[in-house]
């Protein structure tokens, strides 16, 4: 497959099949630019229909005609099996042909309008909860104590936009955690497309970029209940982005898949409101990519390798500068983040539904420069190395119930010397496709250098209860 990268770096050929693509859309005939054509298009495939009912109609009167020429009036003793066997099988032919053209007639009175209407869906998510701590020695946006928080409640919308694209929305309202009020926002809305050639696929918009195994998951779709403590501190929870995405299927028998993205911002941390700049250079930009793949190592068991990074050459001074406890401060400047993860899954051919064994992992490392600034040293520039990991397994032992742990240890980005650990047992109960609850316990631990900056060990209880009405393309099911 490396015949495919010959004569330039991976950048230069995704840029030069990106402007491909660019100069294809403009192109006399690429495709219907207004309602009109999109119209018109649809016309003449219902004409085409109708050519193919009437050759169909025509076929099947001729085949009758043939019927009623080889029905002889009398039939002599020694050729009347063969004649009957034969007027039988013309017959079926008919049959099927009749059955054939009522498809095509029943596919014919499918109403124009509704071509053009997206699937619609819904989901709610409630979190009901009780933490030992309070959220300032948490760390959590959450108050401690009892807590009710209606997380999530997510309208989506997806339809083919014509033959070469398809789009998608998803807009979410969040409670705010000390005013409770929700606040509406778009999570998605990114047009992909579905006819480029050389195995590929474009993204654009708003999206979650692909890295990793469960960042650009949504929240209610995690196999447990909180996003484990690496992702939220290392990406800043989900990894949205503005931006454009490539994923090259690599044209080999073995399943490869090659993405590369580059967008203005990367997770739920925003440059700082306070100095977000005038005027971005390339280097203001994220870049990131992945490759992963699958492997069938028996019948029943399957493994999911991949590998990850983000690049983010000049930050703009993302989420304010970072007070230390000596009473100076961080102020970000570059963004490296780099990743590996790993899935094995146990899925028995005959068994699927009643039970399962998932086992996943990813290792994160984060390798960011940071301006600091206090009152011994002048301003000068310092990397923080620091690493995180979580791992869970999941066992379903019923069609509607499974089990599992997720361990979770992560090491501040800003304070490598501060390590937090987490212990999650849980317990899902699917009592369909569209309803699930979930029953945690998480006990969080924290080193002596996290105890120094305020944080404490805590113990925490929760029940999350997710529904989905309508259509849902990401759900928990892939409905």
């Amino acid at each position: 497959m490396f015949n495919y990268f010959k004569g330039g770096a991976i950048m230069k050929i995704m840029a030069a099949l990106v402007m491909l693509f660019v100069l294809s859309l403009f192109s006399t005939g690429a495709f219907a630019q207004t309602l009109e054509d999109r119209v018109k298009i649809l016309e003449d495939a219902l004409m085409k229909q109708q050519e193919t009912i009437n050759e169909q109609r025509k076929f099947i009167e001729e085949l009758k005609a043939e019927v009623k020429q080889t029905q002889p009036s009398a039939l002599s003793e020694g050729s009347a099996p063969k004649q009957v066997v034969e007027t039988g099988q013309i017959q079926q032919q008919v049959q099927e042909l009749n059955e054939k053209v009522d498809q095509v007639v029943e596919a014919q009175r499918k109403v124009l309008p509704s071509e053009f209407n997206p699937s619609i869906g819904l989901v709610g998510e409630t979190v009901f909860s009780y933490r030992s701590r309070g959220s300032s020695q948490t760390g959590s946006d959450r108050p401690g104590g009892f807590d009710v928080f209606q997380r999530s409640v997510e309208l989506n919308a997806a339809a083919s936009v014509d033959p070469f694209a398809k789009a998608y929305v998803v807009a979410n309202a969040s409670a705010d955690a000390h005013t409770g009020e929700a606040t509406f926002g778009i999570e998605e809305a990114a047009l992909q497309t579905t006819s480029l050639p050389w195995n590929l696929e474009l993204k654009a918009g708003r999206f979650f970029g692909e890295f990793g195994r469960l960042a650009y998951i949504h929240d209610h779709e995690l196999p447990f209940v909180n996003r484990p403590l690496v992702l939220s501190q290392y990406i800043g929870g989900e990894s949205r982005t503005d931006g454009l995405q490539v994923n090259y299927l690599v044209p080999i028998e073995h399943y490869v898949s090659l993405t590369m993205g580059v967008g203005d911002n990367f997770g739920g941390d925003a440059p700082n409101p306070d100095n977000p700049g005038e005027f971005r250079r390339i280097g203001g930009l994220n870049f990131w990519g992945r490759l992963s793949s699958d492997f069938d190592l028996t019948p029943d068991i399957s493994l999911e390798p991949g590998i990850s990074a983000m690049w983010n050459p000049s930050t703009q001074d993302r989420g304010g500068p970072v007070a230390l406890p000596d009473g100076g401060t961080l102020t970000e400047r570059e963004r490296r983040l780099t990743g590996v993860d790993l899935v094995l899954s146990y899925k028995p051919l005959r068994n699927n539904q009643f039970q399962s064994l998932t086992w996943g992992t990813e290792l994160l490392h984060s390798d960011n420069r940071y301006d600091v600034n206090n009152s011994v040293d002048p301003v000068f520039s310092r990397s923080v190395n620091a690493l995180g990991v979580y791992s869970y397994v999941v066992y379903k032992f019923h069609r509607e119930w499974s089990t599992g742990f997720l361990f979770d240890f992560v090491e501040d980005a800003h304070n490598n010397k501060a390590q937090t650990t987490a212990y999650s047992p849980y317990i899902t109960w699917a009592l369909s496709h569209w309803n699930q609850l979930r029953l945690q316990y998480t006990y969080t631990d924290q080193n002596a250098a996290a105890v120094a900056s305020g944080l404490r060990p805590d113990h925490a209880i929760y029940l999350q209860w997710a529904w989905i009405i309508g259509s849902h393309s990401h759900g928990w099911q892939q409905r």
